[in-house]
């Protein structure tokens, strides 16, 4: 017999069986194609969406932390600047002058430096500026080492001046002593 045959023949015999197991096939592959399918999708879009969410989320969380940065950052730097004011700059234009007239000649005499003389040009406020400017120029004289000392305790001094420019020249080329020249600046907040 061939396998055709065969198979016919094993068919026409079970039909009783087959038939009952071909519907319930049937109605399976519907079921799912028809109910199981759309809610699987459901799912899906749910899970999905689930993700998307958390994704905002986690977005939205990183954006407030960075806002409350800024703002822990903006209050810092508000309360920095204030320190500034008031502890770092001259208090007004009579502490601004003695920094110029009595602390500068004071830390040249800390590092063998000798005062001449200081010159003071106009005070001046910047446009949009809070701030006054004082400005002058002074001179002194010293061995190079003093003068090297001098300079970079004056730059780091806890008091707030600029150097705005230096002039070296020799006093003394015997005595080994230079005549420096320094114009200063120096800012304190102007009474309004």
């Amino acid at each position: 017999m061939s396998d055709a045959a065969l198979g016919r023949r094993v068919l026409h015999e079970h039909r009783r069986l087959l038939v009952p197991l071909a519907i319930a096939l049937a109605v399976n592959v519907a079921a799912y194609v028809m109910v199981v399918r759309p809610l699987e999708d459901r799912v899906a879009n749910i899970a999905e969406r689930d993700a998307a969410a958390e994704r905002t989320l986690a977005a939205a969380r990183k954006e407030h932390q960075i806002a409350v940065g800024t703002s822990t950052g903006k209050d810092r730097a508000r309360q920095e600047l204030a320190r500034f004011y008031t502890d770092v700059l001259p208090a007004n234009l009579a502490a601004a002058r003695s920094l110029t007239h009595t602390r500068v000649p004071e830390m040249g005499e800390e590092f063998d430096v000798e005062f001449y003389s200081a010159s003071v040009s106009p005070v001046t406020r910047p446009r949009d500026s809070s701030l006054t400017r004082y400005t002058s120029e002074v001179e002194l004289a010293g061995r190079y080492g003093d003068v090297r000392r001098f300079l970079h305790a004056l730059e780091t001094a806890p008091e707030f001046v600029v150097i705005d420019d230096i002039t070296l020249s020799e006093e003394d080329v015997e005595g080994g002593l230079l005549q420096l020249t320094l114009q200063l600046s120096t800012y304190f907040q102007a009474a309004e």
